[in-house]
């Protein structure tokens, strides 16, 4: 028999939920709780042939129509995160109003190629300073796998406003994928443009999830130098206490 825990009403309970991953997978548990009467009584319910399909899954009923016990049941996804290192954060520099590509590779460790589960391990990342999306893409990695394995991609910012400013600046595209059978570890490339419109200077996350589960993180860093100039407009004097005028056209980048 469990041992219950009494509540005064509305009173609150927390229940700590602990997690510890010894695999780069993800783990599936839930939590159940179940309320009854300290008494034992049961709660009065006239029609119980009425119970809708949701509540129905969810009270214990007795045969004199009264409610015994309500359940609730709590789904837990556990997915585990890399151990977080001091990277040397991946650069991508260019001067204002040009545009660069550079490729950036990670290391990811610990990949579980479907039951098959490996220990978990530190990840590393190198960077190998060359399309656009800050936007999560997916790529299925099949060579050496027993099972197909999905990893989700995605820049994080620091924060939203950053995010305004250089989501259309940034792009990101996973254009290769190497997984060594050997050490158990797989390498991503991906291929990184920014286009930045004035200098600026921003750390940023790329974060790698294995739909099998799994967390990596790698520290970026964005950098935008001074652009050039657009153009020299030379204004020659007619004389002393004279006006010199000199007329050029700007062009709108936007409506």
């Amino acid at each position: 028999d469990l041992t219950g825990t009494r509540l005064a009403p509305k009173e609150k309970l927390d229940i700590p939920v602990l997690f510890m991953p010894d695999t780069m997978k993800m783990y599936e548990a839930v939590v159940i709780i179940h309320v009854m009467r300290e008494n034992g009584e049961n709660w009065p319910y006239e029609d119980s042939t009425a119970l809708d399909k949701d509540l129905e899954s969810r009270v214990t009923v007795r045969e004199n129509s009264g409610i015994h016990g309500i359940c609730w049941i709590y789904p837990v996804h556990g997915i585990p995160e890399a151990p977080q290192q001091k990277f040397i954060p991946a650069v991508v520099c260019c001067q204002a109003k040009q545009r660069v590509e550079r490729r950036v590779e990670v290391l990811l460790t610990g990949v579980v190629p479907g039951a098959n589960a490996m220990p978990a391990a530190r990840n590393s990342a190198t960077v190998n300073t060359n399309k656009p999306a800050n936007i999560q893409e997916e790529l299925q990695v099949t060579d050496g796998f027993s099972t197909t394995v999905e990893f989700l991609y995605e820049i994080q910012y620091q924060s939203n406003e950053i995010k305004s400013q250089l989501g259309a600046l940034i792009g990101m595209q996973l254009i290769q994928r190497e997984w060594d059978t050997e050490s158990g570890t797989v390498t991503l490339i991906f291929s990184v443009v920014f286009a930045p419109n004035k200098p600026i200077r921003n750390e940023a996350t790329l974060i790698v999830q294995c739909t099998t589960g799994g967390v990596w993180k790698f520290p970026m860093l964005f950098i935008a130098t001074k652009p050039e100039v657009d153009d020299v407009i030379n204004i020659e004097a007619v004389g002393l206490n004279k006006e010199s005028i000199v007329g050029f056209k700007l062009t709108s980048q936007t409506r």
